[in-house]
Parts: C-alpha cells; sequence; structure tokens
C-alpha cells in the first residue's frame, strides 16, 4: 500500500501544479473605478439635505432605529420652521415613547422662533392632537408633561398650566407641574414657578419642587428667591438641604479649600 501511494505521489504533485497555474494565468475581471457620485445636495442646502435624510429614513429596516431618525429629524424641521413638516413625521413613528419624545423635541424648538402668541397656541394645539392619538397612556401623559415644558419654555406659563390641568393622573400631573416649575425658575420667574408648585397635590412633591427650584435660582443668583422657595419647603432636612445650597453657592466652601491647599505648596 505505501508503495502504490509513493507512486502516486508525482502524478498528484504534476496535476496540483498544472491547475496552479491555470488559475493563476487566468484573467480576472477589471475592477470598476468609478469616481463617487456628486452629492444630490449642497452642505449648505438644509431643505435637500434634510428631504433626503427623510426618504433615507424610510428605508431603515430596524423599526427602533427608524423611529429615532425621524424623531430627530423632526426636531431639526422644527429648529429650521418647518413645523407642518416636522409634525407630520409623528406619524411614521411607531414607539409611543418616542412618539411623546418627538412632540417634546418640536416643542422645544419652537422658543427657538418669534412666534406670537396665536402662532404659539395653534402649533401647540397640533401638539396636543398629536398626544391625543397616542394610545399608550403613560405615554400620552408624558406627552402632555413634554408640551407644559415646551410651553413655560417659550414663555406660555397660562398654556402650560392649562395643559397639566388636563391631566388625569395624579402622580404624572405633579410631575408635570414640577417640570413646568423647574423651567420657569431657569427663566428666573420665581413666581410662575411658585404658582406651578401650588397646584402639586402631593407636600412630597412640593417639597422636592420647592428644594429643586430654590437649588436652580441659587445658581442663576437669585438668592432672595431661592431663600422663599427654601422657605416654603416643610421638610426639615430638604429645608436645611437648600438653605445650605444657598450659602455654599454664596461663597463656596471648596473655593477656600483650595485657596488653602495652594497656599502650602507656595510654601
Amino acid at each position: 500500500m505505501y508503495h502504490k501511494a509513493k507512486s502516486f505521489l508525482p502524478i498528484f504533485l504534476f496535476f496540483l501544479s498544472t491547475i496552479s497555474c491555470f488559475v493563476l494565468s487566468a484573467p480576472y475581471p477589471a475592477h470598476s473605478e468609478e469616481s463617487p457620485k456628486d452629492p444630490a445636495c449642497t452642505a449648505k442646502n438644509r431643505v435637500c439635505l434634510v428631504d433626503e435624510m427623510i426618504t433615507l429614513a424610510a428605508d431603515i429596516k430596524n423599526k427602533a432605529w427608524q423611529d429615532q431618525t425621524f424623531r430627530e429629524i423632526a426636531k431639526t424641521l422644527a429648529f429650521d420652521g418647518r413645523f407642518d413638516k416636522a409634525v407630520s413625521l409623528i406619524d411614521k413613528i411607531e414607539t409611543p415613547d418616542t412618539q411623546a419624545m418627538t412632540i417634546r423635541g418640536i416643542g422645544m424648538m419652537l422658543a427657538a422662533h418669534n412666534y406670537n402668541a396665536e402662532e404659539l397656541s395653534n402649533k401647540f394645539s397640533a401638539l396636543h392632537n398629536k398626544a391625543k392619538q397616542i394610545k399608550h397612556p403613560p405615554s400620552h401623559g408624558i406627552a402632555l408633561t413634554y408640551i407644559a415644558m415646551s410651553q413655560a419654555f417659550a414663555g406660555d406659563d397660562k398654556g402650560a398650566w392649562k395643559t397639566c390641568a388636563m391631566m388625569e393622573n395624579v402622580a404624572l400631573q405633579n410631575k408635570a407641574y414640577g417640570e413646568t416649575a423647574e423651567i420657569q425658575a431657569e427663566r428666573g420667574n420665581f413666581k410662575a414657578a411658585q404658582k406651578s408648585i401650588n397646584n402639586i397635590q402631593s407636600n412630597s412633591f412640593r417639597n422636592k419642587a420647592y428644594e429643586t427650584i430654590s437649588r436652580i435660582l441659587s445658581e442663576n443668583g437669585l438668592y432672595d428667591d431661592a431663600l422663599s422657595a427654601a422657605t416654603a419647603i416643610t421638610n426639615s432636612y430638604k429645608k436645611a438641604l437648600a438653605i445650605q445650597y444657598l450659602l455654599d453657592k454664596q461663597k463656596p466652601r471648596e473655593r477656600l479649600q483650595d485657596n488653602l491647599k495652594t497656599n502650602k505648596k507656595d510654601k
């Protein structure tokens, strides 16, 4: 058996070398060196680019990725002033949470434009209509919270309070009033924030909201309003935290510690 295999080996090697030469000598198909296509839009043509993104988003197979892409496009459209087009994309989104987040994104962009009161009212009404179409109750409540926040961000406090009052879930309503108050405090309007918090139907929620806006006001240097907010807290621990935060913002202790470390190094 060994001798047979040994006599067969030269024939096999000759056959293998012949095949190899044939394969190596065979012509390969020419590589296509087509130049890349020119962009369909110019880099500064935002309308064209965003419209192209909408077409691309329609081809995305992963639904979560597609929903997220439509959400970001809608925010860009709203920022660019193409509000109606932005709102129309909500219908292309299937996930209730992403629908709510899209409503938030569009709403927050409205403050970037100088819309008058009537225009803002019409645009927020359009967002309300889209929120009504969300069948998932928690997501619907979150969408209303986002609309209220957007209204407060745009300076429409009465609209924000009206939106909060529409909410049937008390816990979500309390959260909406608290979130609205935070935005009003960021704007430096303590009276509006205080009115929002007074509508909260839970003492613990009110204390948390007052502590939060007291911190915001302290960060913005509105120390008298920050103290007024801290004084309204009925929980001693949270009130002490708010006052301590105010004191630290007025005269940061960390800065003194840093100075002491620097002085020690200099010596």
